[in-house]
This record gives C-alpha cells, structure tokens and sequence, in this order.
C-alpha cells in the first residue's frame, strides 16, 4: 500500500505520524514535505498546488491513496483531476471546497441546510461595509483564502474602517468581498468530522487557540496550540452537534451533486442559545490535528480509504485513548504579521528524549546541514497525559529545550482545561 500525503507542515506530518501506525505498514511518500517528514516518509520536492506535477508523480509512484492536506490544492482541483486518473484521493473535490474557499458561499449553504450560524451580509466596498455593522464587537472576514489571518474582529469603527480599506482597497489577499458577521458570544470549540459524501462521522472535540498572545490577545494567527479532549463534550455530545452542524451541509451538498468527501472541519462558538457555526473548512484543522490524531486508536489508513468511496464509513466506529493530548505551537519572530527565516533551531533532540511528539511546521535544512526556521508556525509540541495538566505539563517542559531567535510560545494553552478537569473517581 502506497500513500502520497500532499503538504509540508505540522498537520501533514501528524497526518504521516498516524498513518505509519497503520495495521497496513503503508509506504509513505510526502509532497514537499520538510525535515521533520523526511525522517519517516519520501520526499517529493513538488509544491502543493503544481496538480499536474503531483497527479504524474502519483500515477508514476503507483500510489493506491493520495490524502491532501492543505486547503490550496483542494480548491486548486488535486482531487478531481487524480479522480480523473482513477487514483484514489483523501478530500474533497474543488466544487465540494468551496465551503472554505468564501466565506460568502459557506454562509448561503449553511443558511440553506438550516444549520445555526451568526448573521451576515457580504459586500464589496469600504461604504457599504460600514453601513452594514449594526454593532459593536462585529467580525470581519475576508472572503477568500488567507491562511487563517483574513478575520478581524473590530471592536470599534476605527478598525473596522481599517480593516475594510486593508481588506477592499489595499487587496491584503487578493480581490475578494468581505462578509460583515455578527459577533458571537460564548467558547470556541472545534469538531471535525469524517465524511464519505454520505455521512459525517465526528472526531474527538479539541479546543484551538487563535489569537497570538496570552488571554488571548493580539491579532489572529493560523492557531497558537490546541488540546483534546474537551471537558464537557462527550461521545454523546460531539455526536449530537455533528448532527446539527455537520450531516446538514453534507445533505445539502450531496443534494447539490457536489458530495464531499474528506474531512469537514467545523469552528464552533458555544453560545447560550446553543452551538452555531463561525466557519467550515474543508481539510483537517492545524493544530487541531497535532491533538486528535495522537489518540486516535483506529487505522486511520482504513477510515480515509473507506471515506474516499461514496458510502464507504457505514459502520464505522471510531475508538479513542482516554489520554488527554496538549499541541503547543513554537512561532518565529514577528509572526503573524511576518515570517521570520534561517534562524538555526536547537534542542530538538533534546526535546525528543521527553517522549513528546515533535511535529515540523515550518522548517528547513540549512546547507550545513542544521535544521532552520521557515515560516511563521515554526514548530509543534504534543504530549499526552492521564489528565490535561500532565499533558500540559509534558508539553511545556519539552518545549523549554527548543531554542531560536525571536521564538514565541503562548503560555495558557489548555489552562481552562486544567481548571474545569475533574479526576474521574474509581
């Protein structure tokens, strides 16, 4: 069994981590990859969105599955054109991807399937932007993709002003609308869920933190640590929100004959009238899976080939460690608003004797052979724990070993877990 992972940060080599506990012993190859992967899978040097480089080196390396990873490549159409080939892929096709692909569109489907969701309206002008904020904190948000940082909330007109102009008139992503949302009280959470273009199997339920400094403060970024399991939020539970917020849109875009297989990922504001939905993606969240995979006790190998085929995962029972698992995200300097480079990192090997899994995000081998930043989430820190402050605590004492220049650590990543855990009694 051959697999081709398409990606090269933290999430794609946590993907790599749990496919090589594959029954299966699947050969695994990478697409581009970086240090960290290299260790434990080939690596293609092929960006994520050359489709016909990665369609040719999949039909010419045989591969039996292709699973993508990052969002570009999914909206780019990886999928359909290996499907063309009649190779098997992990994800959905571009059509089916558009749920993250605008923010705009996601809004019409979700309003369509009936699932609860804030209210919006999209325009594409500063003007119209403005006279459509009722009130204040409101949620700006680029309608295309931005990597995680085209979402500002604004606490007052100054910045939504400013956001607007950034957003319409400075093309910060790209030309694109900008959907005004109602601000939404209550806790993050996220679930995904496992979807054969039929139905939606959930995941455990992790909790990511967004915001780049402690208390969350200071500007998005793409996701500063995350934990899993969440206190309150049982089988039953992720079960009964996945009916609410996952099988409708799955329903509405078999409907639509756009079924989507892959992961469905969605970002939840547990508010006091309920769950209701803040965004979709169309992938594996990042770091979300540097904290579910680690417990996660199937093959996964098996569930994303059963997910490929249009009814595949009927029967599936997904099974779990009770471990609790803690992901820290190590940024570069200036992160998020740049990405620092060449900046030697040290202590990886002493992080990896604290029997913590160390994920690569961004990376690079230096000509001398050392391995240097590349990119603003630079690397992950995951450990698991009988309960979440022995995980947490794992994870921080590994991560003090990793060193380089202008590095940035959030230090309150799953503390509200730590505060709400109760020990179970015997």
């Amino acid at each position: 069994m051959k697999v081709l992972v398409v990606g090269g940060g933290g999430r794609e080599h946590a993907i790599v981590r749990a496919l090589a506990r594959s029954p299966q012993s699947p050969e695994l190859l990478c697409a581009p990859g970086n240090p960290g992967i290299a260790a434990e899978a080939e690596l293609l040097p092929i960006a994520v969105t050359d489709v016909d480089a990665l369609v040719a080196a999949a039909r010419g390396a045989a591969v039996d599955l292709v699973v993508v990873g990052p969002e570009a490549p999914l909206v780019a159409g990886l999928v359909d054109a290996l499907q063309a080939e009649g190779i098997a892929a992990f994800g959905p096709s571009a059509a089916a991807a558009q749920l993250e692909a605008s923010k705009e569109h996601a809004k019409e489907v979700m309003g369509a399937a009936g699932v609860p969701t804030g209210g919006w309206s999209s325009v594409d002008s500063v003007d119209a932007g403005m006279a459509a904020i009722a009130s204040y904190p409101a949620v700006l948000k680029y309608d295309g993709l931005a990597a995680g940082k085209g979402v500002v909330i604004a606490e007052d007109e100054a910045t939504a002003r400013a956001t607007l102009e950034d957003f319409l008139v400075g093309q910060k992503f790209g030309t694109a609308r900008v959907v005004i949302e109602e601000f939404l009280d209550g806790e993050e959470l996220s679930l995904l869920a496992l979807c054969d273009g039929v139905r939606a199997i959930p995941l455990a339920p992790a909790q990511d933190y967004k915001r780049i400094f402690d208390g969350d403060a200071g500007p998005n970024t793409g996701g500063m640590g995350s934990y899993s399991p969440v206190v309150g939020i049982d089988n039953a539970e992720a079960t009964r929100i996945a009916a609410l917020v996952h099988q409708p849109i799955v329903d509405e875009l078999a409907r639509r004959g756009t079924p989507f297989h892959g992961v469905l990922y969605a970002g939840l504001m547990l508010t006091a009238d309920g769950p209701k939905v803040i965004e979709y993606n169309a992938r594996f969240g990042d770091p979300e899976t540097q904290a579910v995979l680690p417990r996660l006790q199937s093959d996964l190998l098996d569930l994303m080939l059963r997910a490929s085929r249009p009814g595949g995962l009927e029967g599936a029972e997904l099974e779990w460690t009770d471990a609790w698992a803690v992901t820290l995200v190590l940024a570069g300097a200036g992160y998020p608003e740049r990405s620092a480079s060449g900046d030697v990192i040290g202590g990886l090997d002493a992080a990896a004797l604290a029997a913590v899994q160390v994920t690569h995000a961004g990376t690079a081998l230096a000509p001398s052979g050392e391995v240097v930043t590349a990119g603003g989430r630079v690397l992950n820190v995951t450990a698991l724990g009988d309960g979440p402050a022995a995980a947490r605590s794992a994870a921080y004492s590994a991560a003090e070993h990793i060193t380089f220049d202008g590095r940035q650590l959030r230090t309150d990543i799953a503390q509200r877990a730590v505060d709400r855990y109760e020990e179970p009694t015997a």
